[in-house]
C-alpha cells in the first residue's frame, strides 16, 4: 500500500468494541472483497472491504477474520487466515503478508494459512450457539454483483443449518460512526492531500483547458502524496454540466465565463474525503454567480453550526430547507407565493436545492450511521448545499467535512481549503 502503516492499536480497540456487543458463544465472520474481473485476464483495481479493514487493517485479497471471544481455545478467539505466500506469487504478484507481518499490522497473533480455514471454522462452530454473518445494510446500497460475503454466507448456511443466524451490521453501523483519534487523524490526511490537489487545479484553470485535464492534475497531486487516487468517482462539470448531479464524463472543455464545480475528495489509507468547490473559469465571477456562491456559503455555514451532539438528521435537514428558502427568495428565485403555496413533501426550494445537506464519511464516503438516532460527537458529517441553475447554466454546490465536538460548533477538517469568493479569485490570478 502507498500509505504509512496505521497504529495497530485502532484495530485491536475496534475489535475490542466489536466482541463486547456480542451474543455470548458466539463468533463473527469478516471476509474480503474479491478482485473482480474486467474481461480477458483483466481485473479491477483491488479495495479492501471496509469492515474487514475497519477490524484488522489487513488490505489484502482473499483473508478471512474470525472473532470467537467465548472460545474454549484462547488461540480461537481472535483468528486470521491468509493466503500463503511463496516465491512464486511474490515474484508474479509481490510479496504477500507473512503470519509475522499480519500481527505487525493487525495485533492479532492467531494467523493461519487459508488451506486451514475448513478445518478450524469446523472446530470453532461446534463449540459455538451464534454466528454472525456480515451484510451490507447500508441505507444506499444496491449490490448487484455476488460477493465473497454472500458466497460464505451461503457455504455456512449449508455446513451449518443449525446455528442461529445474528447480524454484524447493527454493531458496525454504530461502532463505525463514530471516529476513534486515530481515524480523524487519517481523515485529516486525506483532506489535507485533497488541499494540495485542489490548489494545483486553482493554478492550473484558464478557458480553454478541458475538465479531464483538470482530472488529471487531480491525479497527479494525489499520487505523489501517497493517495491512491480520488475516494469516488469525481465531477468536474463546467457550466450546464454542473446541473447534473452525479456528472461524471469529465469530457468538455472549460469556456470563458463558465463556473466549473468540482466534486474531488481523495482518500488516503481507504479512509474518504469528499470536497466540493466552484470556481470561475476566467478567473473571476461574474456579480450573479457571486451573489449565488455566497448565499451558497451562507447557508453551508449555517448549517454546519447545527451538527451538535443530540440533533436528528431529518430535523436538521427541515432546519436547512429554510435557510436555502430565505436565500433563495433573497436571490429572487423564489417569492413569497411560492413558499405559500409549496407542497410540504417536496418544499418549493427543492426546485433549486433538491439533495440532502449531509451525510456521515468515513471508510466510505458515505460511511456507516444510524440516521434516524442522534448525533454524537466524534462522527463526521459532510455539509454540501448547492444552488442549481439551469436557466443561467450553472450550478454551486460548496462542501466541506467537520468532526462533531462534545461542545460548540464542529471542526472542519477542510479549514484550510479555500472557500471564500474572493480567496480563489486571489489564488487563480495570483
Amino acid at each position: 500500500m502507498k500509505y504509512h502503516q496505521i497504529d495497530k492499536n485502532l484495530f485491536i480497540k475496534n475489535r475490542k468494541n466489536f466482541t463486547a456487543k456480542m451474543q455470548p458463544k458466539s463468533l463473527a465472520v469478516f471476509n474480503s472483497n474479491d478482485i473482480y474481473p474486467i474481461g480477458a485476464d483483466s481485473t479491477m483495481p483491488f479495495e479492501q472491504a471496509r469492515d474487514l479493514f475497519y477490524l484488522s487493517g489487513v488490505d489484502q485479497d482473499k483473508s478471512i477474520l474470525v472473532l470467537f471471544p467465548d472460545a474454549p481455545n484462547e488461540k480461537h478467539r481472535e483468528m486470521l487466515f491468509l493466503t500463503e505466500t511463496n516465491e512464486h506469487i511474490a515474484v508474479w504478484e509481490g510479496e504477500k503478508l507473512t503470519k509475522e507481518k499480519a500481527f505487525e499490522v493487525s495485533g492479532i497473533k492467531n494467523v493461519f494459512w487459508l488451506k486451514d480455514f475448513e478445518k478450524v471454522f469446523f472446530e470453532v462452530m461446534t463449540q459455538c450457539d451464534t454466528v454472525y454473518f456480515n451484510t451490507n445494510e447500508h441505507y444506499r446500497a444496491n449490490v448487484e454483483t455476488e460477493t465473497r460475503e454472500a458466497r460464505f454466507i451461503k457455504w455456512c448456511k449449508e455446513q451449518y443449518p443449525a446455528h442461529r443466524v445474528a447480524k454484524s451490521n447493527p454493531i458496525l453501523q454504530r461502532l463505525r460512526s463514530i471516529k476513534d483519534p486515530i481515524e480523524l487523524d487519517l481523515m485529516q490526511q486525506a483532506c489535507d492531500i485533497t488541499e494540495k490537489a485542489f490548489r494545483r487545479a486553482l493554478k492550473f484553470v484558464k478557458p480553454g483547458v478541458w475538465e479531464y485535464e483538470i482530472e488529471a492534475e487531480y491525479w497527479h497531486e494525489m499520487i505523489r502524496n501517497r493517495s491512491r487516487g480520488f475516494a469516488y468517482t469525481p465531477i468536474i462539470a463546467s457550466g450546464q454540466n454542473a446541473n447534473v448531479l452525479h456528472y461524471i464524463e469529465n469530457n468538455q472543455q472549460c469556456k470563458e465565463g463558465e463556473l466549473i464545480l468540482l466534486d474531488t475528495g481523495a482518500e488516503y489509507a481507504n479512509y474518504s474525503s469528499d470536497l466540493s468547490r466552484t470556481i470561475p473559469v476566467s478567473g473571476k465571477y461574474t456579480k450573479r454567480q457571486k451573489e449565488v456562491y455566497n448565499a451558497v456559503n451562507r447557508v453551508k455555514n449555517e448549517a454546519t453550526k447545527m451538527l451538535v451532539p443530540g440533533t436528528i438528521w431529518a430535523d436538521y435537514h427541515v432546519e436547512v430547507g429554510k435557510l436555502m428558502t430565505s436565500e433563495l427568495l433573497g436571490l429572487g428565485l423564489l417569492d413569497k407565493a411560492d413558499v405559500q403555496n409549496e407542497n410540504p413533501d417536496w418544499p418549493a426550494y427543492k426546485k433549486y436545492f433538491m439533495h440532502g445537506t449531509s451525510h456521515h464519511i468515513g471508510l466510505d464516503t458515505h460511511d456507516y450511521g444510524l440516521l434516524h438516532e442522534p448525533m454524537e460527537a466524534s462522527m463526521v458529517f459532510t455539509v454540501e448545499p448547492g444552488i442549481y441553475l439551469p436557466d443561467e447554466g450553472f450550478g454551486i454546490r460548496l462542501e466541506d467535512d467537520v468532526v462533531i465536538q462534545e461542545k460548540g460548533e464542529p471542526f472542519n477538517l477542510m479549514r484550510n481549503i479555500p472557500i471564500e469568493a474572493d480567496e480563489i479569485e486571489d489564488i487563480m490570478n495570483s
